[in-house]
């Protein structure tokens, strides 16, 4: 049986274009030209690129990209948009736990939870981290969002969503969800309507981390500075300090 993530990616490149949460990309690519310092010459690899919502963007402004996602449809979508606006962007379909990069990139990107953190087992996300981690080379950066293991703790997963679903009405709601405290797993019911009208139920987990497990897992890696905020959509900021009231964390790590 296909994992819960991949079978949500099947059909669902149209309707995720059309999702809240995906309305922060300019803002958000804004905020990576800066930590670029706005240099064209740097490489950069999208993982967990989804339909090229980031990669398609700075390629607009003159970045040079390759795109990953272990989804076929994802990226079919990506390559299609990209033709439409005329940049070039390598895009491949690719394992984020085992990408075939090594020492190539000067940052990498994995955002809104671009792969990390929706595996079965701490062992796979650290994979990704990993894998990621070997595409750089030796003064790379790395940054990526991911589910903050404080904000389940002050307050309800399931009312948080719900309170979402009422106010951004987008194609995923959610239901169900229950928060392991001994693995700091969220399951719950994910509903979506496909690109073909379809509606689809899933049986969904995600892994929330606290910010000491994202550092040492990254110490382990390798990475020398390792800083974390709060995520706020569309406006990442080295100026915004992480909260039990943050879904999301923004990670920025270097070697």
């Amino acid at each position: 049986m296909a994992q819960w993530y991949k079978k949500l990616f099947e059909n669902y490149g149209h309707k995720y274009d059309e999702e809240p949460f995906t309305k922060g990309t300019v803002g958000e690519c804004d905020f990576l030209e800066k930590e670029m310092n706005h240099d064209k010459n740097l490489r950069i690899l999208d993982v967990g690129c989804g339909t090229g919502r980031h990669a398609i963007e700075l390629a607009k402004r003159g970045y040079t990209i390759t795109g990953v996602d272990l989804s076929e449809a994802m990226i079919a979508r990506a390559k299609e948009k990209a033709k439409a606006v005329k940049v070039a962007i390598d895009f491949q379909v690719q394992d984020a736990r085992n990408l075939n990069f090594k020492n190539e990139f000067d940052l990498a990107i994995m955002l809104c939870e671009g792969g990390f953190p929706l595996m079965e087992t701490d062992e796979m996300n650290y994979q990704i981290l990993k894998s990621a981690t070997n595409a750089l080379n030796d003064k790379g950066k790395f940054i990526f969002t991911t589910l903050n293991g404080l904000f389940p703790l002050f307050h309800s997963v399931k009312d948080f969503l719900s309170k979402s679903n009422k106010n951004e009405q987008g194609a995923a709601t959610y239901n169900s969800n229950s928060f392991d405290l001994m693995t700091f797993r969220d399951y719950n019911k994910t509903y979506i309507t496909d690109d073909d009208g379809q509606k689809v139920e899933l049986d969904a987990n995600e892994r929330y981390y606290v910010p000491p497990e994202i550092t040492w897992l990254l110490k382990s890696l390798g990475f020398k500075t390792i800083d974390i905020y709060g995520a706020t959509l569309g406006a990442f900021s080295r100026n915004k300090p992480l909260t039990t009231n943050d879904f999301e964390m923004l990670v920025i790590a270097e070697k």
